[in-house]
C-alpha cells in the first residue's frame, strides 16, 4: 500500500491531489501517536501536526476527528489517565493472596496509591499529560479514562476506601470526602517527585516517601 506521501508525489499528471486518504481506524490511530509525543514532552508536545505526522497522514486528514488541537489533547489526556488506572490495577494485582479481609483492604488501598507514584516516576511525560484536563470533575468516571476493569484511578480510589469501610478499617461517617484527601497528598508528592526539589532523590528514597505519605494518609482517615 503506498503511503500518503507517495499519493501525493505521485498526482502530478494533472489529476487531483489526495489530501487525505482512508484509515481504518485513524482516531484511535492519531491518539496513540499524541500518547508517543506526550510521553516524550509532555502536554506542550501534544499537537495535530506532528501527530499527523507520525500517523503518516496529511494534516487535514486529523479534522475528520478532531476539531482542534485541544480535542485531541483531550483524548489523549484521557488515554494516559487509562493507563494511570491499569498501572494501579496492576499494582493490585501484584498482592499476594491473604484470607485476612482486613489485610487485603489494606494493601489494595497502599496499591492504589503506590502504582499512582510508580506511574507518575516511570511516565512523566504521560503523567502530566493525564492532568492536563478541565477545571473540574466532569471525566472523572468516564470510560475512556478507565483502565482493564473499567474504573478510572478516581474510582479505584474509592472503591479502595470502600473496602476499607466494609472490613472496620475506616468510620463510616468519616468516609464522604476521602478521596480528595488522599489524592491531594499523594498527587502532592508525585508532582514533587518529578517536577520539584524532590526530582533528585534516589528511587529507593523516593520509593520510601511515597510509603511515608500513604502510612500518612491511613492514620489520618
Amino acid at each position: 500500500m503506498l503511503s500518503t506521501l507517495e499519493l501525493v508525489a505521485m498526482a502530478q499528471d494533472g489529476t487531483p491531489r489526495r489530501d487525505t486518504y482512508r484509515h481504518g481506524d485513524l482516531r484511535n490511530t492519531l491518539i496513540k501517536a499524541g500518547l508517543d509525543l506526550a510521553r516524550a514532552g509532555g502536554p506542550q508536545a501534544v499537537v495535530l501536526r506532528a501527530a499527523t505526522r507520525q500517523a503518516g497522514v496529511v494534516p487535514n486528514a486529523a479534522y475528520r476527528h478532531f476539531a482542534d488541537r485541544g480535542a485531541l489533547l483531550h483524548a489523549v489526556s484521557q488515554a494516559a489517565m487509562a493507563q494511570v488506572a491499569r498501572t494501579m490495577e496492576a499494582e493490585q494485582a501484584a498482592l499476594p493472596p491473604t484470607t485476612d479481609a482486613a489485610a487485603a483492604a489494606r494493601a489494595r488501598f497502599r496499591a492504589v496509591g503506590t502504582g499512582y507514584l510508580r506511574f507518575a516516576q516511570e511516565e512523566p511525560g504521560l503523567f502530566r499529560t493525564a492532568f492536563h484536563v478541565p477545571g473540574d470533575m466532569t471525566h472523572a468516571a468516564a470510560d475512556t479514562s478507565a483502565g482493564a476493569t473499567g474504573k478510572t484511578p478516581f474510582e479505584l480510589l474509592g472503591a479502595a476506601l470502600d473496602d476499607l469501610v466494609e472490613a472496620g478499617l475506616l468510620p463510616e461517617d468519616r468516609r464522604p470526602g476521602a478521596e480528595f484527601l488522599a489524592w491531594s497528598a499523594v498527587h502532592g508528592l508525585a508532582a514533587l517527585l518529578i517536577d520539584g526539589p524532590l526530582r533528585g532523590l534516589a528511587p529507593t528514597q523516593a520509593h520510601d516517601a511515597g510509603q511515608q505519605v500513604i502510612d500518612m494518609i491511613e492514620r489520618g482517615l
